[in-house]
């Protein structure tokens, strides 16, 4: 235990040298929400993924005992990694014990224990997005390990589909890291089943048909049946929830892009995957050793693929062909599609390979760390040893960063000092100055073109002129992914002349002696 309260509180402060943004800020807000009574979330407009049985309820906790803060998104992250390192090192260890279990833990937790600074600490120690979904998901992969082989119960296909249901209502990505590899391992195991059935039977079993075969793969062909359902079961509870008053979902924005484009996909891809492996090359020479040392955890994860890859078929470890069906499935439905087009900031939509391979790695190669003839020394454990010397470094560095204020901090502390306490911007100008705040100053989320509502993860409430006013408007000019927002020229023209203009830093701020919301979304 109090190496994971270590953890904890290493991950907790290596989150805290990421700024937090706008994404992060609306999931607190939703979360405060429910736990002043909205449970359904009544009048959201959330993203494409809901969060409604992962993260949501975390926060809610979270909110209960802390309170609405910035520093509750980095609480809630780190927590979400450490549950994430442990997880992996219990689905490693499988049901083995003793100095067999010990190697394949440490190698585990090794691969994934020191997140590098900047991207891979947005995705895995701040952004509420897919490594939470590798929690309930490996919790699932736990169950069916433990109850495989010869104490399979028949109870174990139902409460697998349950997991399922519960994992995919929150992430439809489950759909591609979940069920299709489940259901996959489990069919083709079921048809190798039958057929080394019907080889040792002889020639007079074929006559009695397929079904004996079939009933002696029940447990594999339940598992499946399992799955499927599962995708039923979600669907209907969300339906249900959408017909009870609550929230509205997005559509998931998966769009397959021109091929042209899927080379320059597969590069920002591989940026993404190196940077979740600790091992993207960038910022001073000490973070060049650290990502050139990370190598090693990536390189193993590779190794442990070809292993299981080479033999797939007769595979006879159903996690780690699960484990691989999964990474791989989600990397190949990435690359080709629009998510990838962007940046390596979006490796968030893969984020579960590093868990899985990781764990792959542990239950396919710990084996290696023992010499395999007596009297031979055997050097690898010895250079792994150094290798995790150096990961315990890199991790150590990182946590020793200052830790960065949420984004848009300046912005906020000036419309406090003038008073301005309600206004309109962009996304990413929005939640996270009410957040940061603590309330001072409500900046609500309008679109560039007509200053329409952004209803992105956002409450249709808000907008409402009766109830809430706006009197200034935001606009950035700096550059990057979570900044450069301004509005179409005709909609601020509309909007009249300001009686005042403030410019501080690259924000530009326009003010009126009139209720903004009135006219928002009418232009």
């Amino acid at each position: 235990m109090l190496a994971v309260a270590l953890l904890f509180a290493a991950y907790l402060q290596v989150s805290r040298t990421y700024p937090e943004n706008s994404d992060e800020s609306n999931t607190l807000l939703m979360a405060w929400d429910m736990l002043h009574g909205n449970v359904l979330l009544h009048g959201w407009y959330l993203s494409d993924v809901s969060f409604y049985t992962t993260e949501l309820p975390q926060y809610v906790m979270l909110e209960r005992f802390i309170g609405l803060h910035t520093d509750t998104a980095h609480v809630g992250a780190a927590m979400t990694y450490t549950l994430v390192v442990v997880l992996a090192a219990l689905l490693a260890r499988g049901r083995t014990s003793g100095r067999e279990a010990w190697p394949r833990m440490l190698l585990t937790t090794g691969i994934m224990f020191a997140p590098q600074l900047g991207v891979a600490v947005f995705v895995l120690l701040l952004s509420v997005g897919h490594i939470g979904t590798a929690v309930p998901l490996m919790l699932t992969w736990l169950v069916l390990d433990r109850f495989d082989g010869t104490r399979r119960r028949r109870w174990v296909p139902v409460l697998v589909g349950l997991l399922l249901t519960w994992v995919l209502i929150a992430d439809p990505l489950v759909l591609v890291v979940g069920i299709i590899p489940l259901v996959a391992v489990c069919a083709l195991r079921a048809v190798r089943g039958l057929t080394a059935e019907r080889h040792r039977a002889g020639p007079e079993a074929r006559t009695a048909g397929w079904w004996p075969g079939l009933a002696a793969q029940w447990y594999e062909l339940s598992l499946a049946v399992a799955a499927i359902l599962a995708e039923g079961l979600a669907s209907l509870v969300n339906w249900l929830l959408r017909a009870g008053g609550g929230f509205i979902l997005h559509p998931v924005g998966y769009q397959l892009a021109p091929v042209h484009t899927w080379p320059k996909h597969a590069w920002v891809t591989a940026k993404g995957l190196l940077a979740l492996f600790g091992a993207k090359p960038q910022g001073p020479a000490v973070e060049l050793v650290f990502a050139l040392v990370h190598l090693a955890g990536l390189a193993l994860v590779v190794w442990a693929l070809y292993r299981v890859a080479r033999h797939f078929v007769s595979w006879p470890d159903l996690i780690s062909q699960i484990l691989i069906v999964a990474m791989v499935l989600n990397v190949v439905v990435y690359v080709p599609s629009t998510l990838a087009d962007a940046t390596d900031l979006n490796a968030r939509e893969f984020a579960v390979v590093l868990p899985f391979g990781a764990v792959l790695a542990g239950r396919t190669l710990a084996a290696s760390l023992r010499a395999r003839e007596p009297g031979r020394r055997n050097w690898l454990a010895p250079a792994l040893l150094a290798v995790a010397v150096g990961y315990a470094a890199s991790l150590g560095y990182a946590a020793a960063q200052p830790s960065a204020p949420a984004a848009n901090t300046q912005l906020w502390r000036f419309l406090a000092a003038h008073h301005l306490t309600s206004g309109i911007g962009g996304y990413w100008e929005s939640s996270v100055v009410t957040v940061g705040s603590d309330g001072a100053v409500t900046i609500r989320a309008v679109g560039p073109v007509h200053l329409q509502p952004d209803l992105w993860e956002s409450k249709s409430s808000w907008y409402d002129p009766g109830s809430n006013r706006a009197t200034f408007l935001v606009t950035d000019s700096a550059s990057g992914f979570f900044n450069h927002w301004q509005p179409n020229r005709a909609a601020l023209a509309a909007l009249g002349r300001p009686v005042r203009t403030y410019h501080v830093g690259t924000y530009t701020i326009f003010v009126w002696d009139k209720n903004l919301l009135v006219q928002v979304g009418r232009q």
